[in-house]
């Protein structure tokens, strides 16, 4: 698949430049003293927030990232030259852990946001360094110090402003294609969406609202059961839920439906249940009049607001943009 949503990868810093030990030669300059200069600083490893990407595919061909050692000094009061530092550029929303102990490092969510993965070694002291006045010729000079080195992790979190979830065949792609520019796969059988995919709703008057769609969830997703909740830290950032369901299931399944949405949602983690969300009716255009006004009821009489669309003619989705515009900061 071309979308990674995590992966584990070393990063070293670059070792410091070892001291030197030298002393003056010129003429006419008799017994000239200490010159030798300090080794230069290894290059350090960033890892740096960029807009531009969308996963972490690129951790699949490269896993090591090490920056340059830093270079000797030398005679005449040289200090070496320090390493060059590794800028791994990741995507918004990453967060960093330490791969042994699970600890969050940092999580970057601005663009151009830096993160020291691995500190370069400081370079060693020249003999220059260690010259006083009862010893006028040291001899001595420091090795350069070994840069940081360790495993990391790292975990994207996509930031969208809007979080699509629901069922398997849903129609959530096809909303997603209605409401964006977006072209997700859409076929007539469950698990369609496979990976996590982001569509902008443009609205006039509006700053653009990133939507994303998360794969199917089912009953036991929590467990593993279909494509699991792994993708479920997706929607964590996002300000709204748009829960999609099927209408045109029999009796009260779309209702069924919903409680079992709420129950993986609570599973993988209590707060998002207080989400502000919205409640989509979806395939109403397979309803009947009777039928929707009996499903409407059957909602309100569990206290629960929903808002019928069909995404396959369009039924209501100009509602929809509006209500989602109103819904979302506007800056």
């Amino acid at each position: 698949m071309g979308f990674i949503d995590e992966a584990k990868f070393y990063v070293k810093g670059g070792d410091g430049g070892n001291g030197c030990v030298s002393f003056r030669r010129e003429k006419f300059v008799p017994k000239g003293g200490p010159n030798g200069g300090d080794g230069g600083r290894g290059g350090s490893v960033y890892l740096q927030a960029d807009k531009r990407l969308h996963s972490l595919i690129d951790f699949r061909y490269r896993s090591h990232f090490k920056g340059e050692r830093g270079a000797g000094g030398q005679g005449s009061d040289k200090h070496g030259k320090s390493g060059r530092d590794t800028v791994v550029s990741v995507p918004l929303g990453s967060v960093i852990k330490d791969a042994e102990t699970g600890e969050i490092l940092a999580d970057l969510t601005e663009d151009g946001s830096l993160f020291l993965a691995a500190e370069g070694g400081k370079g060693g002291f020249g003999n220059a360094r260690f010259a006083t006045s009862t010893n006028r010729a040291p001899r001595k000079a420091t090795p350069g110090q070994p840069g940081q080195e360790r495993w990391l992790k790292i975990e994207l979190k996509l930031i969208a402003d809007i979080g699509l979830i629901g069922l398997p065949n849903a129609g959530k792609s096809t909303l997603l294609s209605r409401l964006s520019k977006a072209q997700p796969k859409v076929a007539p059988y469950p698990f369609t969406t496979l990976e996590p995919q982001l569509g902008v709703l443009q609205v006039s008057h509006h700053r653009p609202i990133v939507i994303a769609d998360i794969p199917g969830l089912v009953e036991g997703a929590h467990k593993g059961v279909g494509l699991g909740d792994t993708f479920l830290r997706h929607i964590e950032r996002t300000q709204v839920l748009l829960h999609v369901l099927d209408g045109s299931g029999k009796g009260g399944q779309p209702l069924a439906d919903l409680r079992t949405i709420e129950r993986e949602l609570a599973a993988f983690q209590k707060k998002l249940i207080n989400r502000q969300r919205i409640i989509l009716l979806n395939k109403i255009d397979l309803l009947s009049r009777k039928r929707r006004v009996e499903l409407c009821n059957m909602f309100m009489e569990q206290g629960v607001e929903i808002f019928p669309v069909s995404a396959q003619t369009g039924e209501n989705i100009d509602r929809l943009k509006t209500v989602l515009a109103e819904s979302i900061d506007p800056f």
